[in-house]
């Protein structure tokens, strides 16, 4: 506190010169960060309950929050410096992040989002674009940009944004990472800047399934139940038809994972734009509009331009006086949406309302308990940094076709990623019933290993035309799994060793690997016989023996454990970690 009072009294004693010196400096701190972050705080758990009791749920892990939470002291950007400059700082800290907190994980700091949270870009020309890690020559997806990113980019373990009408699942999409968008007030809103108060929801992302989950059940404040899988999985055909991605790439991904895992009698086709004219019969309010020479038919259309109506309705009612006021410089595909001329009636506003009722009745009744829709997240790859595509009536309209499916039935809905094509992200989303959101993320937690195996087979499908070698090819899946150990995906890892060692089974390197990955994931058995594999493979292989020798240790053979720690000192006297093992058990059983 002392500090920040400090920088209050530099602020107030500096003239121009000095502020403008201060942005630059601010500018640079937040590009080392890849431009994710606005401010470095630390928001720190209670001390752990002492045993029996268990540990709190969320110990050990790291958040961000997009920049429009309050914090207790903290003044909120929401992507615009006129914004902090106009208000004061937060009296109390929002619920759901002291929830997080008190559950056990660590805040690091604030995230960019578009000028008043209201783009889908994530650009921000106040503050600087967050770079996307998975491909820093385009935009990382808004509003909540830097929240994305600094999960890309393993700054934190899962971050907090706002998701509208896009949000969070557009630049989960872009940035390649799980995002999730739960049911329409399954997480309360209080502690944020709204932006539309009918549409908003608090979204998640994540690179781990396992931790989206974790966070989620803190967030929906409910207990872990019994898994079930799902009875029915829908698939809206039409929607990936104009995607611009090939079908093998995407749609088949899903419908491979899912006959792997629950058969082929489980998946349903349909055809989401007729069942939506059919089961929404508010909607033919609306049809009489034509959109720009489109079929007035068009229920997605239709249902993209209710939600961008309800979107601005709402963010002019809250926020109309302060932009008016303050006149604040904004992206001109946010200034074109909030300047321009807006007249809106009553009766306009009772038929968006009906739409909305009618639209989670539909999705509903579709679904049931124990169904999952399958769509496309966005319908193009992440426009190139500073391009104008993403301004384009066409681009948006194709996204916001599939970004109100979810928005406007209030149902909850997961952004997967899938690899990548042509140099970019892809990913599919799963929707389920309004406040059917555990059934979903244990869903996604049944799915995601599989769908990243099929994804990879199909990357390599497509890629077979090049002349690749079996090594060379093996050195890839190796390399993809050392990345998936880095990010604590032991799993996916050990799919990667095990392809490597398909492709060129006499590597050591491959199996000492894939052991390393198996005791992380407590495969004691598999471990061994992995390291036994590399021994012989390579005799001087001193991981392989540390290996083995843990994984003996854990399996209780405790003399063949200390010979394993012996001979790795033989091979390499210097490493501390076998002579402390090998110490430690000569001592037990002396």
């Amino acid at each position: 506190m002392a500090s920040q009072s400090a920088n209050v009294w530099v602020l107030l004693g500096l003239g121009i010169a000095g502020i403008l010196l201060l942005t630059r400096k601010l500018k640079h701190t937040v590009r080392q960060d890849l431009g994710a972050f606005i401010q470095k705080l630390q928001l720190l758990p209670p001390p752990q309950p002492a045993p029996p009791k268990a540990p709190h749920p969320l110990t050990a892990l790291t958040f961000a929050l997009s920049d429009l939470f309050d914090i207790e002291g903290h003044v909120s950007t929401f992507g615009h410096p006129d914004w902090a400059r106009t208000h004061e700082a937060a009296s109390s800290t929002s619920p759901v992040v002291s929830a997080l907190v008190e559950g056990g994980a660590t805040c690091l700091g604030t995230t960019l989002v578009d000028d008043l949270a209201y783009g889908i870009s994530g650009e921000n020309k106040h503050y600087g674009t967050p770079t996307n890690p998975s491909v820093p020559a385009r935009v990382p997806g808004g509003s909540s940009s830097g929240a994305a990113v600094a999960v890309a980019a393993n700054f934190v373990d899962f971050s907090l944004g706002i998701d509208t009408v896009g949000g969070v699942r557009v630049p989960a999409g872009f940035c390649g990472i799980l995002g999730f968008r739960p049911s329409y007030g399954a997480v309360p809103h209080v502690g944020i800047i709204p932006i539309s108060t009918s549409l908003d929801t608090i979204g998640l992302f994540a690179k781990d399934p396992h931790i989206l989950c974790r966070v989620g059940h803190v967030l929906l404040q409910a207990p872990f139940v019994t898994h079930r899988n799902p009875r029915q999985i829908v698939v809206a055909d039409d929607c990936f038809q104009h995607l611009n991605v090939p079908l093998e790439r995407s749609l088949q991904v899903v419908i491979k994972a899912t006959e792997k895992l629950f058969g082929r009698q489980v998946l349903k086709h349909i055809n989401l734009e007729d069942y939506i004219s059919a089961k929404v019969p508010s909607l033919k309010e609306h049809s009489n509009q034509n959109t720009n020479g489109e079929l007035k038919s068009s229920s997605l259309k239709l249902l993209a331009n209710i939600a961008q109506f309800l979107q601005r309705h709402e963010f002019k009612l809250k926020h109309d006086e302060w932009t008016n006021t303050v006149n604040p410089d904004l992206h001109p595909a946010v200034s074109a949406q909030l300047h321009g001329k807006f007249e809106v009636s009553d009766a306009e506003i009772e038929k968006s309302k009906s739409v909305r009722s009618d639209m989670r009745a539909a999705l509903n009744m579709l679904l049931k308990d124990d169904g999952i829709l399958v769509i496309p997240t966005v319908a193009d790859p992440p426009p190139k940094l500073g391009g104008k595509e993403i301004q384009s009536e066409d681009y948006q309209s194709r996204a916001f076709r599939l970004l109100s499916i979810a928005s406007l039935s209030g149902c909850c809905q997961v952004t997967i990623p899938l690899g990548f094509y042509d140099k970019c992200p892809v990913s599919v989303s799963l929707i389920a019933r309004h406040g059917n959101d555990l059934f979903l993320l244990e869903t996604l937690e049944t799915m995601y290993t599989t769908l990243q195996e099929q994804a990879d087979v199909a990357s390599k499908a497509k890629s077979s035309r090049n002349v690749v070698s079996k090594e060379e090819s093996a050195e890839i899946a190796k390399e993809k799994g050392n990345q998936a150990y880095k990010d604590k995906q032991w799993q996916k890892a050990i799919g990667f060793y095990s392809e490597a060692i398909k492709l060129s089974g006499n590597n050591a390197t491959y199996y000492s690997n894939r052991a390393q990955a198996y005791l992380e994931h407590g495969s004691y058995l598999q471990a061994e016989a992995d390291c036994t594999k590399a021994i012989n493979l390579d005799k001087k292989n001193v991981k392989a023996y540390f290996r083995r020798g843990t994984a003996r240790e854990m399996l209780g053979y405790y003399k063949d454990a200390i010979d394993d720690f012996k001979y790795a000192l033989v091979l390499e006297p210097t490493n501390k970690r076998a002579a402390a093992a090998a110490e430690r058990l000569r001592k037990l059983f002396q």
